[in-house]
């Protein structure tokens, strides 16, 4: 008796791929350990050649700190400031006009103005509008013309007409932070101070010299590290050497006379 024939196979059909809800429906079946190896890895983000200045400096030594100055020292024995004035007077006016400014830009609008104007009476007496003639050329130059008639109207009132040997009294000034009164302590007053600006706060964590948050913490840092031989010119080689060599984007290593002693860990070979 023949058998009947067999029925056949029905075609298996390829599975359809697997939508992304699959997917996850699955992953989410597995055990914790096979679904963190199904996991892809992240390639590793390599930084670009120079990303190592986000990477803090090592701090200088006490040694380090005075090699640092007597090389700046060597180069530039008595540094000064780049903003031109007459008396401590038109320093502080000077020195209140060049936040956010250049010390050229100031110098070129202060050249006419200082040439007439040197006390707070005169200031007051040229008026608010007569001094904007002058400095329109300067960044934010109205709130900066409105804070010198006011320091100007100030000084006459509660300091007889002079400049105030006295950091307190100098930070009542409109417009006069405690940048601005370091500046005029040290110049027009002879005083060993640290005014920390752009430059300055950038070299001392760059360098390890001094590495802060803040302007206040990198300027308390500094006066305790360096030498009390250096103090009195120690901001200006700072500003100098910041504004001349080790520029903000791209530092002029191979020109520093302090390049030996600087920790910066992204040093440029060219320039």
């Amino acid at each position: 008796m023949s058998r009947p024939p067999r029925a056949e196979s029905p075609v298996k059909k390829p599975a359809a791929p697997a939508t992304k809800a699959a997917k996850t429906k699955r992953a989410a079946a597995l055990p914790p350990s096979d679904t963190a190896a199904r996991k892809p890895r992240k390639a590793k983000r390599r930084m670009p050649p120079g990303k190592g200045a986000t990477k803090l400096s090592a701090r200088l030594s006490a040694d380090e700190v005075d090699a640092f100055f007597a090389a700046l020292s060597k180069v530039n024995p008595e540094p000064k400031g780049e903003l031109n004035y007459v008396n401590a007077y038109t320093l502080l006016v000077a020195v209140v006009l060049s936040a956010q400014a250049t010390d050229a830009g100031v110098n070129r609008a202060t050249k006419d103005l200082f040439a007439t104007v040197d006390t707070p009476q005169k200031m007051v007496a040229l008026g608010l509008e007569g001094l904007i003639k002058h400095v329109r050329t300067i960044g934010l130059f109205n709130t900066k013309a409105k804070n010198v008639i006011a320091l100007s109207e100030m000084l006459i009132a509660k300091h007889g007409g002079e400049v105030p040997h006295d950091r307190a009294a100098l930070e009542e000034l409109p417009g006069v932070g405690r940048k601005t009164a370091n500046v005029v302590l040290n110049i027009a007053f002879g005083e060993p101070t640290m005014a920390v600006d752009t430059h300055v706060f950038r070299i001392s964590n760059r360098t390890g010299l001094a590495q802060g948050k803040t302007p206040l913490e990198v300027e308390e840092k500094l006066v305790k590290a360096i030498p009390a031989k250096w103090a009195l010119h120690s901001h200006h080689w700072l500003i100098l050497h910041g504004r001349y060599v080790c520029l903000a984007r791209k530092p002029n290593c191979p020109g520093c006379v302090v390049n030996e002693i600087c920790k910066f860990p992204a040093k440029t070979t060219v320039f």
